[in-house]
């Protein structure tokens, strides 16, 4: 940068620019006071060398006549003075910028601001090719702008010329309605990568601005255009029909609000509501903006119910048989909804708790809803929550805003056209919150047996009764629910189907549906058990039924084709051979129990979202100085179960028959399937037994499986999951199961088929555990104190 000899090296005078931000590399005009255009000019006939001063811009608050310090942005430019022109109110300056600078200190003579300044370099983090693109883009945008305006090629012409994005900026910026604070930060982005596509963005939002102003002035001309001439026509038809004597009044004439009110079924509050409403129409007359509003209002208190309509008294044994028709398993789910019934049947319907569905996907929780709905005879309404983020979504918008409508509840109710409908709120887990509201919150008054009998919609304005509603909620999960809006539904939860039930649902209900939906019948297309058996197993992994009738739906649109093209003798029965060729490769590949397992493998069964699964833990050791090191993707729960096994060996298998030594040997635990994430408490038993396992030589039966929490006492205590996983490990070909002593009872769950042909050993300590893995005799801790030692004694025989 070049500075002036004469003067203090990096010191200059002040130029403040309103409303003016220079750029580098650009050129500028302005106008300056007299006092500093006579200092400049002066500078300019005294000296030889060229004049500098540095320009900074004005704050968008600060006075001319009221400076101070603080009105003065501290990085601006420091200009090359190229002339100094009287002018009316002071002298116009011409300029171009000589680069940016910050100003290190401010100080004031003669009423003049002086400065001491450093140099203030650009970061280059743009390389040349992305600068041409830029370029390219921003002159693109420009110009797309300046073909809004008439005469705007002569300003347009000289960009053409400018290679650098910074001239642009400097010769465009003065022309944009974008604050000073906005301009003043480009200049202050020492980026050049980031200013650039800074002012690249500020140019396309003005671009998209100017737009939608150009045709919101179009709409808005042919709209009034269109109301003038509505209005004349309007006017006509009232004289028309004066001269005629006929009226047609839509709020006291035949069938107008006055008529509709006083035939409705309102209640008192209502009605007087409603009437109130129809003065305001008539005062504010047809072509007043309230109108519309007004009208939309009395239409919803017209078609929404006021009253409680014919009841139809519920028949437990009916409701059973359609339940049963509808629905392949769940059991004790339909148990549930029948006593949630019979309940209703003795109080006589009165609202009581509020039913909440939970299970995994494709588990039949809303069709659930649609049976009780086919099952009481009542009307159905579903309402999906999922993604809902404005409590203006339940409660509803004030009519004082333009578009205002109910929410989502008196919406469903006017739809029903009952008071007393099924209505399913679905995906009540995946509400969100917003600046808006919380939707979840809004929903605590209606899913309140106790509050919801005076439900209060803001468009409403009126209370409103919800208490004969029967609310059936749906979710995949409850840990993404409130705690007060949980605390107000009784949970029934869907755990999954087995193998078994998921065949019967195939042959008794997808299958007809898919059939149907392809134009196909039972002539045409038929699959055989072993077929239906092998998607089942090996092109579907869910704890539904919604990927097999993805699969079924794939068999049958292969079919058609077949026998569109002739290429099929009817009926086309698929065999479980055929499935490849069908379905492509295999998407699911089943863990199956080993032939035999090494010292430091074991069995373990895990629960996931979609099902049970079998999972192999397997160990190993090394030299090294006694670490434990664990991979598999595994979760902090199951790392700390991974520790507190290892303590447990560590400290009751310390003086094995092997004399293994922990010190001087690293110990390494690995969960397959390492890109899945692991976690929970119940591998506990499986890590201590591999662990056990390899320390002793002993190998693990590969038909034996187990699962349950160890403490670091040694106890073994129960966990979750135990019917998908006894269906996982008989899935896999496990022959015996240990678990915790406490989850016996849950046995109940499992399908008796399943049960007969798995053997189960409860369990209470991990030296049941290891007795029955390993046959290893380990005898409870004893602790004995000798001076200040403290010995553990454990294996009495291995």
């Amino acid at each position: 940068m070049t500075t002036q000899e004469n003067n203090t090296e990096n010191e200059s005078i002040i130029i403040r620019l309103s409303e003016i931000v220079v750029y580098p590399e650009s050129n500028t005009k302005f106008l300056a006071d007299r006092n500093a255009g006579e200092i400049l000019l002066s500078k300019m006939e005294n000296e030889q060398e060229a004049t500098y001063a540095v320009g900074l811009t004005l704050k968008e608050d600060a006075k001319l006549t009221e400076m101070r310090e603080d009105d003065l942005y501290r990085i601006g430019n420091l200009l090359e003075i190229e002339s100094v022109t009287p002018a009316r109110e002071g002298y116009l300056i011409s300029a171009k910028s000589a680069g940016r600078v910050e100003v290190a200190s401010l100080y004031q003579k003669e009423e003049m601001f002086y400065a001491t300044y450093e140099e203030l370099p650009d970061i280059a983090d743009l390389d040349e090719n992305m600068r041409e693109f830029v370029l390219r883009d921003i002159k693109r945008t420009i110009k797309n702008i300046g073909e809004n305006f008439q005469h705007s090629e002569h300003f347009l012409k000289p960009i053409d010329d400018m290679d650098s994005i910074d001239q642009i900026m400097g010769y465009v910026t003065p022309y944009l309605p974008v604050a000073i604070e906005e301009k003043q930060a480009l200049l202050e982005t020492l980026s050049i990568r980031e200013r650039y596509l800074k002012f690249f963005y500020i140019l396309v939002k003005q671009k998209e601005n100017i737009q939608l102003q150009m045709e919101l002035a179009r709409k808005v001309g042919e709209k009034m255009n269109k109301t003038h001439r509505e209005a004349m026509l309007r006017e006509q038809i009232k004289v028309i029909k004066e001269e005629l004597n006929e009226t047609d009044d839509p709020i006291s004439g035949e069938g107008g609000y006055q008529e509709r009110i006083d035939n409705s079924d309102m209640p008192e509050e209502i009605h007087k509501k409603a009437i109130s409403e129809i003065r305001k129409l008539e005062s504010a007359g047809p072509q007043s903006p309230e109108a519309n509003i007004i009208r939309n209002y009395l239409d919803l208190l017209l078609d929404l119910p006021w009253t409680s309509g014919e009841k139809k008294d519920i028949d437990i044994n009916e409701a059973r048989k359609v339940l049963e028709n509808n629905h392949n398993g769940l059991e004790k789910v339909k148990e549930r909804i029948i006593q949630h019934l019979a309940v209703m049947k003795l109080k006589h319907e009165k609202q009581g708790s509020i039913i909440l569905f939970t299970g995994p996907p494709g588990t039949g929780k809303t069709s659930l809803g649609k049976s009780i709905a086919d099952a009481l005879g009542r009307e159905y309404v579903r309402v999906s929550l999922g993604g809902v983020k404005d409590e203006a979504e339940i409660r509803g918008h004030r009519r004082t805003y333009i578009g205002a409508m109910p929410g989502r509840i008196l919406q469903a109710i006017k739809k029903a056209g009952t008071r007393n409908p099924v209505f399913i709120l679905d995906e009540i887990d995946k509400l969100s919150s917003s600046y808006s509201g919380d939707p979840a919150s809004a929903l605590l008054e209606v899913l309140d047996p106790e509050q919801n009998n005076a439900f209060s919609d803001h468009y409403l304005e009126v209370p409103y009764d919800l208490s004969e509603v029967l609310f059936i909620a749906t979710a995949n999960s409850l840990s993404t629910i409130p705690g007060p809006l949980l605390d107000r539904m009784e949970i029934i939860e869907i755990s999954g189907y087995t193998k078994n039930e998921k065949l019967a649902i195939a042959k008794d209900h997808l299958l007809l549906d898919i059939l149907e939906e392809h134009g196909l019948d039972e002539n045409m297309l038929q699959i055989d058990d072993k077929a239906l058996d092998g998607i089942i197993d090996r092109y579907t992994r869910e704890a539904g039924v919604r990927g097999l009738k993805k699969q079924l739906a794939r068999t049958a649109r292969f079919v058609s084709e077949k026998i569109v093209s002739g290429k099929a003798e009817l009926p086309f029965v698929v065999h479980v051979d055929m499935l490849k060729e069908i379905l492509g490769k295999e998407l699911i590949r089943q863990d199956e129990a080993r032939k035999e397992n090494v010292p430091g493998v074991v069995t373990g069964l895990a629960w996931t979202p979609v099902g049970g699964d079998i999972l192999f833990i397997e160990g190993t050791f090394m030299p090294g100085k006694g670490k434990l090191t664990l991979t598999g993707q595994l979760g902090d729960v199951m790392k700390e179960s991974a520790q507190i096994s290892h303590s447990l060996v560590k400290s009751r298998l310390a003086n094995t028959a092997n004399s293994f030594d922990f010190t001087e040997s690293d110990i390494h635990i690995h969960v397959p399937s390492g890109a899945t994430p692991k976690d929970g408490p119940s591998a506990g038993v499986t890590l201590l037994t591999a662990l056990t396992s390899l320390i002793t030589g002993k190998a693990v039966d590969s038909k034996l499986a187990m699962t349950g929490e160890v403490t670091l006492s040694g106890a073994v205590l129960p966990v979750g999951g135990i019917k998908e996983k006894v269906l996982a490990a008989h899935r896999a070909g496990i022959k015996k199961v240990i678990l915790p002593h406490e989850n016996e009872r849950d046995l109940e769950d499992v399908p008796e088929d399943v049960r007969t042909e798995l053997e189960f050993v409860p369990v209470e300590t991990i030296e049941d555990v290891l007795k029955e893995a390993l046959d290893i005799d380990l005898q409870r801790p004893m602790v004995c104190y000798s001076g200040q030692h403290l010995h553990h004694h454990g294996i009495s025989e291995i």
